[in-house]
């Protein structure tokens, strides 16, 4: 039955995610799930907040893509060490696949590692990776309808992004139901509004993630 399979991939998902979790904490490193769906900049999200924290931590990103190295090249010009996975078609990293790749991530030597994620609003949320918390960017662009649609992303992820604020005043999109319904979905998340490409907006995320990380 089709249930039955997707029990035991998910069953054999947290088994490997334990691992990847087991491996995170022996060497002190916290890690960072960031998702989005495709184009809510999610990539400029991660470059600014390099940047911003790149003096006080040591940094390093796990890049996410169905195919191609433009995002993972972007981050890796900021010096920090990166490595790409290309799922070739799958719509999320799954545990197997940041497995695969921790040997070449020099985790002894970081303190924070970001996994960005494909962009997808489904799937992602579906996958545990071994993380401490997952992270959520979404663009005003995309509309005041998407909690409400895609409501498994919002609920799991700690903290959302709200991006592209510069941009409210020539949207027809209602802020406040954005908000209202992410709380109403997981009362606990924390919401920042920025814009990224602006560089604005980002110091609480920025202080919440030096708060999260224990040197």
């Amino acid at each position: 039955m089709k249930v039955k399979v997707v029990s035991r991939i998910l069953e054999a998902n947290e088994r490997i995610a334990a691992d990847n979790r087991a491996l995170f904490d022996e060497n002190g490193v916290y890690v960072v799930n960031l998702m989005s769906s495709p184009g809510a900049g999610k990539t400029t999200v991660l470059e600014q907040t390099v940047k911003g924290l790149m003096d006080h931590l040591r940094i390093g990103v796990i890049e996410g893509d169905i195919m191609g190295t433009d995002d993972a090249e972007r981050i890796g010009s900021l010096d920090v060490p990166v490595v790409q996975i290309n799922t070739g078609g799958a719509c999320h990293l799954d545990a197997n696949m940041i497995n695969e790749v921790l040997k070449d991530m020099p985790l002894s030597e970081l303190d924070l590692v970001f996994i960005e994620n494909v962009g997808n609003l489904v799937c992602p949320a579906e996958f545990n990776v071994g993380e401490d918390v997952k992270a959520m960017v979404l663009s005003i662009t995309e509309g005041d309808d998407k909690p409400l649609k895609y409501p498994l992303m919002f609920q799991e992820a700690s903290v959302l992004l709200l991006n592209k604020m510069d941009l409210a005043e020539h949207l027809d999109v209602n802020v406040d139901k954005i908000k209202q319904d992410v709380i109403s979905l997981n009362g606990k998340i924390k919401i920042i509004e920025c814009s990224a490409k602006k560089g604005t907006g980002l110091d609480d995320w920025l202080r919440w993630l030096k708060s999260q990380v224990k040197r």
